[in-house]
């Protein structure tokens, strides 16, 4: 049988089907039986609690390598009846030597044997150890880890290491030209003066000397319990992740011993607004062939919601709505820039040099603020434009802008969700909080559904708080916090008309 056009052809190859056009099934080949996809039980998030109250939890994730990690309830916002800064030394510390293996060395030729590397990272409220190996290495894995955890030898050396480490940090982090972290420190006092995730995430210079092995000794004993902590592990068999939690997790005594715990600080977040300053000479961060000019930054942040709450999806695509970015990246041919902050400002006032949205969630609480850039003279526009965009956020919202946020905010997640590592911290984390997981499609049904309505039903809500406010660099021009709240509290952001002729 010929099919179509292609009877009339000559084929070199001489093949058995010379005159079967492409689009037309082969004659006398059986009819093709293709893989059925598998139930989406098989890519849950399975998590067993263990008799101590350790939570193991894992997700399937094919291929040869798997990343497993111990995440911990721990960070800096609980640290308010210790010194400032346990969290950044144990950070620093992690993966040094313990009761079994010697040195970091020693470690780190344990993982080569594996193809493994290894990382710390703390945050406000969750330190988390991790591992990426061969998924054959997964029982010296856990084994490593759960003795990095809860075995840490810390000697004077590695003790003394970790401060000169820390110092040069601080250093480094004051002279940085990009000042975001800085700024984000800054936000996060002001907007929460003096509790939970407001403290600060660096140890101060003056804690260094002060932070002992006593010290973080009685700080793990009341933090690093079981119950506080999740294995968690992408790309190894629930079963076997569990045997090795069994094995190397259970009944260990930690090297602080079982002596009795201070009272955990359960403290809820209290949100106060405020301003903080930092009066800094910005003229010389950058110096070279092109460097950058002398700037001052500002940071305007409102509480918004926390992770666990129904308006943290509103919240994100939001946030995603505002966008933004460096002015560098604002115009040109073709750029495509379409958030908020791209069309509103960026591209509106060429002499803007950043104008970014940022949203950080925790378990209580969570802020939205937007950080800009701009010459030490046009500080008191700057702040004026930035309140604007902020009372806009309360205005219409067109069909088309909402679309293209979701849609990007389901792209961004995706794409994220590609990496293995990505997947062990969002697993991790979301255990940790909640003793379960949203997996994906869950996650795009929520933000799929997001109206209109919901962004100003929560930009609203968010509007009746007072600003928090960070600033940096010369800020001779800064209009005063009255001013600022006053601008927010209006209806076109303007700061208040006395100031503008008399300031």
């Amino acid at each position: 049988r010929r099919c179509g056009l292609a009877a009339g052809r000559s084929y070199s190859g001489g093949g058995g089907y010379p005159g079967v056009s492409l689009t037309c099934p082969l004659p006398g080949v059986p009819k093709a039986v293709f893989a059925a996809a598998e139930s989406r039980e098989r890519f849950e998030t399975r998590v067993t609690v263990l008799e101590n109250g350790l939570r193991v939890a894992s997700q399937n994730k094919f291929g040869q390598f798997c990343t497993v990690g111990i995440l911990v309830n721990s960070g800096s916002r609980h640290e308010a009846k210790y010194l400032s800064g346990i969290s950044h030394f144990l950070e620093k510390l992690a993966f040094s030597s313990t009761a079994q293996f010697g040195s970091k060395d020693e470690i780190l030729l344990t993982l080569e044997k594996h193809g493994g590397i290894c990382d710390c990272q703390a945050s406000r409220d969750t330190i988390m150890y991790a591992v990426s190996a061969d998924a054959r290495g997964l029982d010296t894995v856990v084994n490593l880890l759960a003795d990095v955890a809860l075995q840490p030898r810390l000697s004077d050396e590695e003790m003394e290491m970790t401060r000169s480490a820390i110092r040069f940090e601080l250093e480094d982090l004051n002279m940085r030209p990009d000042p975001e972290p800085l700024l984000t420190e800054m936000i996060h006092a002001a907007a929460f003066r003096d509790n939970t995730v407001g403290l600060n995430r660096f140890c101060p210079v003056e804690n260094t000397a002060k932070i002992n092995r006593d010290v973080l000794h009685s700080y793990l004993r009341s933090y690093y319990t079981p119950d506080r902590m999740v294995l968690a592990g992408v790309g190894i068999e629930h079963e076997q992740l569990v045997e090795c939690a069994r094995k190397y997790l259970l009944g260990v005594e930690p090297v602080w011993g079982p002596g009795q715990s201070r009272a955990v600080d359960r403290s809820v977040a209290q949100y106060t607004g405020g301003i903080v300053k930092v009066e800094k000479d910005m003229s010389d961060v950058s110096l070279g062939p092109t460097p950058i000019p002398e700037l001052t930054h500002i940071m305007i942040g409102l509480e918004s919601c926390s992770f666990l709450e129904e308006d943290f999806i509103p919240f994100a695509v939001l946030n995603m709505m505002m966008g933004g970015g460096g002015s560098f990246s604002a115009g040109g041919p073709g750029k495509g820039m379409f958030t908020r902050l791209y069309l509103n400002v960026l591209n509106r006032h060429h002499w803007m040099y950043n104008a970014t949205s940022y949203h950080h969630s925790y378990e209580d609480t969570g802020l939205l603020c937007i950080h800009a850039s701009a010459d030490p003279k046009q500080v008191r526009e700057m702040v004026e434009i930035i309140t604007r965009e902020f009372i806009l956020m309360a205005g219409a919202v067109g069909e088309v802008e909402l679309e293209r946020a979701k849609t990007q905010l389901k792209s961004m997640l995706m794409m994220n969700l590609e990496s293995r590592p990505v997947i062990f911290e969002d697993v991790g984390r979301q255990v940790l909080a909640t003793n379960t997981r949203k997996l994906p499609h869950e996650l795009c049904a929520l933000i799929g559904q997001v109206k209109p309505t919901d962004i100003k039903r929560v930009v609203t809500k968010m509007l009746h708080k007072k600003p928090a406010v960070a600033a940096l660099g010369d800020l001779t021009d800064l209009p005063s916090y009255e001013h600022i709240q006053a601008a927010l509290a209006s209806k076109d952001g303007r700061l208040p008309r006395l100031y503008r002729l008399f300031r």
